[in-house]
């Protein structure tokens, strides 16, 4: 069996919206956290980027429904 690039989800981390703390590998469901990132920082970065991007999308005239 050959290694295609498959990166085990042992190798990522994740942001659990659950615990509020950056978590490496299968812990919690998918649906209580962020991610995948490939540092821990990036994911410890997470909230902070989603707000970033929730304030973009507010503030796109293309979605505006005023």
């Amino acid at each position: 069996m050959s290694d295609m690039g498959d990166t085990s989800d042992d190798d990522e981390y994740y942001y659990c919206l659950l615990h509020k703390t950056v978590e490496q590998g299968q812990s919690c469901a998918n649906s209580e956290r962020l991610g995948p990132y490939a540092t821990e920082a990036e994911a410890r970065g997470a909230i902070a980027q989603a707000a970033e991007k929730t304030e973009a999308w507010d503030n796109d005239p293309r979605w505006k429904d005023d």
